[in-house]
């Protein structure tokens, strides 16, 4: 059996500051390490200490501040990975969240979706960041683990689960997944059928 643990890190200071996020390098909050601490309290509990435990994260300093204190649980050391990193809002990175209210072009609910124009300059098509998620995954699942933490952003982390049960990239242009900031997500592949499961979505009451 393999199971993968999908983190999305706990509260940053974009999110009380009301600022886009995306490639922006707001870092956790004091409650947002707390939170981190009580997640890596939670994944010491479920990886037994003899497991082969690969633990990698994006790169971006939230999601490395919260792989840090689960590394220090686990005593393994993080891989980071810009992969992992949430989507690129492009200029409207770390101005208010109404500015980019105010300019974002929702996708339509039918025609083109991937390659839609959000009205955003610099920003990642869903197709990039999609595709650019499926890499990310593709790299980890070349390393052999038991268990496999894996700690991004609450939007990444759909791709990251959709790349795992092996959804083709088309597919996700409709498929969503509600993970909050903060969550564990656990997914699990048999060891007879090796079919993938999706055990636990989103997980906060730690």
């Amino acid at each position: 059996m393999q199971r993968v643990y999908v983190i999305t890190h706990p509260e940053a200071t974009h999110h009380v500051d009301r600022l886009v996020g995306g490639w922006y390098d707001s870092e956790l909050t004091d409650r947002g390490r707390a939170q981190a601490e009580r997640i890596a309290g939670f994944i010491r509990t479920e990886i037994p200490a003899e497991a082969s435990t690969q633990l990698v994260s994006s790169d971006l300093a939230r999601t490395a501040q919260t792989a840090a204190v689960i590394a220090a649980a686990l005593g393994v050391d993080p891989v980071l990975d810009g992969g992992l990193r949430e989507k690129s809002y492009g200029v409207a990175e770390g101005r208010s969240q109404a500015w980019l209210d105010d300019r974002f072009i929702f996708p339509p609910a039918h025609g083109e979706r991937l390659e839609h124009d959000e009205g955003i300059d610099g920003g990642e098509t869903k197709r990039e960041w999609i595709e650019r998620a499926y890499s990310a995954v593709a790299r980890i699942e070349s390393t052999q683990a038991e268990h496999r933490v894996v700690v991004t952003h609450g939007g990444t982390a759909n791709w990251v689960i959709a790349a795992w049960m092996r959804i083709p990239v088309v597919g996700c242009a409709y498929a969503a997944f509600r993970v909050p900031t903060g969550s564990v997500t656990i997914l699990e592949e048999d060891e007879r059928f090796h079919n993938r499961t999706l055990m636990t979505l989103g997980k906060r009451d730690f």
